[in-house]
């Protein structure tokens, strides 16, 4: 089967380690299920893979992809959860969880297996590309909003790095919850389409907000970082699930952490509970991923420049149809 993947590590130059071609069909399992591809979306998470983060090199060659909707073996429209082990099923209790592509083959392909439990049916209100958005970055973005930050409607939340999928889900997520979004982009045609999503203001890198807010959504790292602390109020929760600009800010504003007793929340994807929520959510709502491009699995190099760049506004979706 056609498959974009890993052939090799490369930390400087990833895409150097991205080959498309052929590549084995899943083969049956117990307890798991083989899903036709319709559509895939790409993540950070993919250009980490090759750079060697969270794939080890006698894993290669490895496929692509942690998110996809399709269609099952019994003709049913479904979507997986990325997250492979976390309930044990298919893979045994001792096994620690992961995502797609770190131990198990992707789904930048025309089929994946998963263990069965990790399929949900896909609500008949969203396409295939759609419904392929959100098992990673709007997941997240859910579970950063509605799980770890604590907000409620009528809250205020700013969110780094508007553009970045997360980012952008985080921004319509919490629009459609009641909640006051603030964003910050370098890009003014990203800060105008933040607004144009239900951003009350988007702001430059370190811009003062016309208020405090009550949560941050960090997925840039290092060089939001201070701006991210400096825009809490006493109390406030700054949520970091991504460190795309680097780990290891320059400054940490610990005292102003401790002084202002502000909570730093990690956040790490979301669990299959949150993800019927999310597909709930969207179906009932109206709401919609908001989508950069949709592009033939056989132009996956192309896709995985732009997100590389940073040209995207929203997901990129690879589709087999």
């Amino acid at each position: 089967m056609f498959a974009a993947y890993a052939a090799r590590i490369d930390r400087d130059h990833p895409l150097n380690g991205l080959e498309l071609g052929d590549r084995p069909t899943p083969t049956a399992r117990p307890g798991w299920t083989t899903v036709q591809v319709k559509a895939a979306s790409l993540n950070h998470h993919d250009l980490w893979s090759l750079r060697g983060v969270g794939l080890a090199e006698d894993k290669l060659p490895m496929i692509l992809g942690c998110d996809a909707a399709g269609i099952d073996e019994d003709g049913n429209e479904v979507v997986l959860h990325s997250v492979i082990g976390q309930s044990g099923h298919g893979v045994g209790p001792r096994e620690q969880r992961s995502i797609l592509t770190e131990k198990y083959q992707g789904t930048f392909a025309e089929q994946v297996t998963v263990p069965t439990w990790n399929v949900l049916p896909k609500p008949k209100e969203l396409s295939f590309a759609e419904a392929a958005c959100l098992p990673t970055a709007w997941l997240t973005a859910y579970r950063m909003l509605f799980t770890n930050a604590g907000v409620r409607p009528g809250d205020s939340v700013l969110v780094q790095g508007a553009g970045g999928g997360v980012a952008t889900a985080a921004i319509v997520l919490g629009r459609a919850a009641g909640l006051r979004m603030y964003a910050v982009s370098r890009d003014e045609a990203k800060r105008k389409r933040a607004v144009e999503l239900g951003a009350i203001e988007a702001v430059e890198p370190g811009a003062r907000l016309p208020h405090k807010v009550d949560a941050v959504i960090e997925t840039v790292g290092a060089a939001t970082w201070s701006h991210s602390v400096k825009s809490l109020r006493p109390g406030g929760s700054l949520v970091i699930s991504g460190a795309t600009s680097g780990d290891r800010p320059s400054h940490a504003e610990l005292t102003r952490i401790f002084f202002l007793e502000l909570k730093v929340v990690g956040s790490t994807m979301g669990s299959k509970d949150e993800l019927e929520d999310l597909l709930s959510f969207c179906a009932t709502t109206g709401v919609r991923p908001v989508i950069d491009q949709v592009l033939p699995l056989d132009r996956a190099r192309d896709a995985f420049t732009r997100l590389a760049a940073g040209d995207q506004f929203g997901k990129i979706v690879l589709s087999t149809e």
